[in-house]
């Protein structure tokens, strides 16, 4: 079993999200012991972004890892787990909250779906998004 990052970049669908992590300076942090739970965008994700987006992002390494923070909760979070939470929301490691939804399907903040779960790794488990999470201002 691979850990978080090797897993995402393994599975070939989340190059946007390695490179941002990469540019952000976290590949060591999501390789470590953790447990993480992630909520990762997959390429069609981030392309959803408005043009220039990514690039700026790129640019931005203090707002990157805001954001990038903002898609992790400390600890192995699986389905079975996040169906309990309705209603409820979960911290993530950039301090804000998630909020949690279940009704048709698994949501975060109302509107991002979660289309895919319980991927596990060594060191935590990825649940697939359909959309980039944007922290409260």
């Amino acid at each position: 079993m691979h850990n978080i990052i090797d897993t995402a970049v393994a599975a070939g669908n989340f190059k946007t999200l390695a490179s941002a992590v990469t540019a952000a300076g976290l590949v060591d942090t999501l390789k470590g012991t953790g447990p993480f739970t992630v909520f990762a965008p997959t390429d069609e994700a981030f392309a959803k972004l408005p043009a220039g987006t990514v690039d700026k992002l790129l640019m931005d390494i203090p707002k990157l890892k805001a954001i990038l923070t903002y898609h992790v909760v400390s600890g192995k979070v699986m389905a079975a787990d996040v169906l309990k939470m309705d209603g409820k929301a979960a911290k993530t490691v950039n301090g804000a909250e998630l909020k949690i939804g279940t009704q048709g399907g698994v949501k975060l903040n109302g509107t991002v779906h979660v289309t895919k779960t319980d991927i596990a790794c060594s060191n935590g488990v990825i649940h697939v998004i359909d959309a980039v999470l944007m922290p409260p201002a």
